[in-house]
């Protein structure tokens, strides 16, 4: 192919992909939602060293104030951290699925001040779910690595 007709094609292609990235960016945060979003992951790990690297991780990435873990009901939960007109918590609740594995499920709740009040609003989407629990994979070995 000539550089001139490959230059064109890169020229002309270019404003979809501008125009398709800016229409993706108006819609961060604009979803209203009502119950907050839940995912789930499975690590080869025991509910406990699960438990201590999910809250450092949310006390590392900023996801709501006041870290508290409940081991008894499993679970680990925030306050809420306020930014501007935005405010941000994070739950997860660990299972123990057989004598190696536990499941982790994570819910990042963000709600937008209106004049109505709080409303819920979705701000991650899987990809930054999936990022998340390759991070909290991370901190497990680091708790594994202290325990023995």
């Amino acid at each position: 192919m000539n550089f001139r007709i490959k230059l064109f094609i890169l020229f002309s292609a270019l404003p979809v992909i501008i125009a398709n990235l800016i229409s993706c960016a108006a819609e961060l945060g604009q979803v209203v939602i009502f119950q907050p979003d839940k995912y789930k992951h499975t690590y080869e790990a025991g509910e406990k060293v699960i438990l201590n690297a999910t809250a450092r991780v949310f006390k590392d990435k900023l996801m709501g104030t006041n870290v508290k873990i409940d081991y008894e009901q499993r679970r680990v939960e925030t306050d809420y951290i306020n930014q501007g007109n935005w405010r941000t918590r994070s739950i997860a609740y660990a299972r123990k699925l057989n004598w190696k594995e536990s499941e982790l499920t994570v819910s990042v709740i963000t709600e937008k001040k209106t004049p109505a009040g709080w409303e819920m609003r979705r701000l991650l989407d899987q990809e930054q779910y999936m990022n998340l629990f390759d991070t909290i994979d991370l901190k497990i070995y680091e708790e594994m690595s202290k325990i023995e």
